[in-house]
């Protein structure tokens, strides 16, 4: 279904903008979604076949009312949070647990079923979700045992949920990063090299590989995207 749109979640992130930015330059037609409307117009009102939304994705109601008879060939699922420097068992290591697992989960499941409802009717469409390497090596993720069980779960959602969806022509996949090369994450670590990191083109341009017709054969897949920082 090349000719719906794209409906991209998190848009004005650092990652957001740079795979709006990325499917708006191959042509493709995008919705941009994010809660802060004022920042996603200045960022994309300029951009040709771009479309800025602002509603809550962790509400059924608000999906449907928002998208409304919306034709839509796929969805990255961007939004997200971080929120760690505790070991679990420490006093406040647990004031964040709802708030990351709202942000990262429950969001990601919520965006599923409104847009599978759409696209298994269509017979056509393909969702990305952004995991995190600490799906696959939660050791990495001490002292943000909240965002590490939380992508664990959303790569665990895709490809129970790619199964559910293989036969009516619907693919969901996710790519999971290690560090990514933005500017929260150069201030953060400042000691690091942000030349072995994932830069935010090279995985967009994973995202948009598996959101076309070229991999239409790849689904309930978890692709590892680590650039140059570990294995």
């Amino acid at each position: 279904m090349q000719n719906g749109e794209i409906v991209v979640t998190g848009a004005s992130g650092a990652l957001g903008s740079g795979v709006v930015q990325a499917l708006a330059k191959s042509g493709r037609r995008v919705i941009a979604v994010d809660r802060d409307e004022q920042r996603a117009q200045k960022l994309f009102g300029g951009i040709a076949g771009c479309r800025v939304l602002s509603f809550d994705i962790g509400s059924a109601e608000s999906w449907s009312a928002s998208l409304g008879d919306s034709t839509i060939a796929g969805a990255v699922l961007v939004a997200g949070t971080w929120k760690g420097g505790k070991r679990l068992f420490e006093t406040g290591a647990d004031a964040h647990w709802s708030t990351v697992m709202s942000a990262n989960l429950e969001t990601v499941r919520i965006s599923l079923q409104a847009l599978l409802a759409r696209m298994v009717l269509a017979k056509s469409g393909s969702i990305v979700a952004v995991g995190s390497r600490t799906a696959l090596r939660p050791w990495d993720g001490a002292k943000s045992a909240a965002y590490t069980a939380s992508k664990a779960a959303v790569v665990a959602l895709v490809q129970a949920c790619a199964a559910e969806v293989l036969q009516d022509g619907v693919r969901v996949n996710a790519v999971l990063p290690s560090t990514i090369d933005t500017p929260a994450n150069r201030e953060a670590m400042p000691k690091h090299d942000p030349a072995q990191w994932v830069s935010v083109e090279s995985l967009a341009g994973v995202i948009g590989f598996l959101l076309s017709d070229a991999a239409r054969d790849i689904s309930g897949a978890a692709i590892p995207v680590y650039g140059r920082d570990g294995v």
